[in-house]
């Protein structure tokens, strides 16, 4: 083994011991596995690169820091986020990347073209800390849909819209700081919607235990009070009770398998937000949907953060379903035209955007933050718009 590889091995296995010893073995299994493989890779890199090798070992050894340091997560400084975190994410999800080029390389495939794993790592840490602005229009007066199948935005219309802003998957953390979150926030006001739902999963772990930091992020919301509702994700259930302080900070009505009625100048809406279950979900959407059944005369939007849980929601039950958990698909192909990702092409659940089941709508928030892979490949995060029409229709065909 070479001195570079022999660098790794140790630095892994300092990693492994600290995360084993400070945050616990699930932690320390999933350093052990990612490490190993970056190191597998890195090391098979690493003599092919000349007078780059420097930087190559620097970036490599911020991977190293950063999963070290995250055995004593906590939000950290603009600083260290720009010589740590980024470089360092930016460096595993090109070298993740970098591994189909370097099983072609023992086939006699040219070095050289290792640039283009890393180009594209470095187009996805730009779309990783960037939101692209949308409007987007969701019709609910269109025609039934046979199965769930992903279905066409709708036309700009004339009618009045109920508007929406949907937050979700911020993930506080390296790519999203409390400025950037909280300018998420503001540009959300600053829209004026008739409501603001956030659909989960607002911590990572840097910020399990920063309630003050989410609640200041979030804190513009709370000009909307009234107005703002959200539900939470799976990651939430890691640190629910700085999730609840910070949404209370902010004035954001938090639903937990509750609901709520709102009129609006679109007409009357009523909100169920559901709480994320792993398991038995058919059974806990059920139970929820019975005990908040329809309101006459309302649209019924559903908060539910996992699209893949759509399927057990009972035809006819929601009007518009608003989802996250996915972030888009977070690796895909977005970004040149085209819909499939990495999620719709192992996982059989709605990905990213418009969906339709009979006369029911899901929409599927691309996220705002990232977690997990290191980085979005091709799959720009979103700050959306929606423009929902055909409210009033699909209220009376609720009564009828």
């Amino acid at each position: 083994m070479s001195a570079f590889g022999l660098a790794s091995l140790g630095a892994a296995a300092v990693v492994v011991a600290a995360a084993a010893l400070v945050r616990g073995r699930f932690f320390a299994i999933f350093s052990f596995v990612w490490l190993a493989m970056h190191g597998a890779v890195a090391s098979a890199i690493a003599p092919h690169l000349g007078a780059l090798f420097p930087v190559f070992a620097y970036l490599h050894a911020t991977v190293y820091v950063h999963f070290l340091a995250l055995a004593w997560a906590r939000m950290r400084p603009v600083g260290y986020r720009l010589v740590v975190s980024l470089p360092a994410m930016f460096f595993a999800g090109g070298t993740m990347l970098s591994l189909p080029w370097v099983v072609a390389m023992a086939w006699g495939a040219p070095a050289s073209g290792l640039i283009v794993p890393y180009a594209i790592a470095a187009l996805g840490l730009a779309q990783s800390v960037r939101t692209r602005e949308e409007d987007v229009d969701v019709e609910l007066d269109g025609e039934a849909i046979e199965g769930l199948r992903r279905h066409a935005r709708g036309e700009p219309r004339d009618d009045r819209p109920l508007r929406l802003v949907q937050i979700t998957d911020p993930h506080l953390g390296p790519f999203m700081s409390v400025r950037r979150l909280r300018g998420i926030c503001e540009r959300a006001v600053a829209r004026d919607p008739d409501l603001v739902l956030l659909t989960g999963d607002f911590v990572t772990m840097e910020s399990h235990h920063g309630a003050a930091e989410l609640a200041e992020a979030l804190a513009p919301l709370g000009a909307l009070a009234g107005r703002t509702f959200a539900c939470l994700g799976n990651h939430d259930h890691e640190a629910p009770e700085t999730v609840r302080h910070a949404l209370a900070t902010a004035r954001v009505r938090l639903l937990i398998d509750d609901e709520a009625r709102v009129e609006t100048a679109a007409g009357a809406v009523q909100i169920v937000g559901l709480d994320y279950r792993r398991r038995g979900r058919a059974e806990h959407i059920a139970e929820v949907t019975a005990r908040h059944p329809r309101v006459a005369g309302a649209l019924r939007l559903v908060l539910l953060h996992d699209p893949g849980a759509f399927r057990h929601l009972p035809e006819g039950d929601a009007d518009l379903v608003l989802s996250g958990h996915t972030h888009g698909g977070q690796l895909g192909l977005l970004s040149v035209g085209s819909p499939h990702t990495i999620v719709s092409a192992v996982a059989k659940m709605p990905d990213h955007g418009l969906w339709a089941r009979g006369r029911d709508r899901l929409y599927v928030h691309r996220g705002t933050g990232v977690y997990g892979f290191p980085i979005r490949v091709g799959v720009p995060a979103e700050e959306s718009l929606l423009r929902v029409h055909g409210v009033g229709a699909a209220a009376r065909r609720a009564m009828g």
